[in-house]
């Protein structure tokens, strides 16, 4: 059994629906792809002798990733942004109870 440590756990927020693919989810899911990329990245560059082409891969995969994680973390939807976002007119929805 492998121990976890605290920096080995993703934060996902507790509100979070797990049946949608939520920003929170999305973001933690990123998350554990960012860092294992990284360590990824971290055997890649350890190995002898270095694959170049492969690092040079997994540098600009987790560039993609991080890139995503950064538009996730962008502002909620809201009024002004929900047709750009769901490409129809609309209101945001909050605090609804179904």
């Amino acid at each position: 059994m492998t121990d976890v440590r605290d920096e080995d756990v993703v934060e996902r927020p507790d509100e979070d629906d797990y049946d949608l693919l939520t920003f929170g989810e999305a973001g933690a899911r990123l998350e554990i792809e960012i860092r294992a990329m990284r360590s990824r990245i971290a055997e890649l560059e350890q190995a002898s002798p270095v694959d170049a082409d492969a690092v040079s891969a997994a540098k600009e995969r987790l560039a993609a990733l991080q890139d995503g994680a950064s538009r996730n973390a962008a502002q909620p939807i809201n009024d002004e942004n929900f047709e750009r976002f769901f490409g129809y007119p609309g209101k945001a929805r909050r605090n609804t109870a179904w």
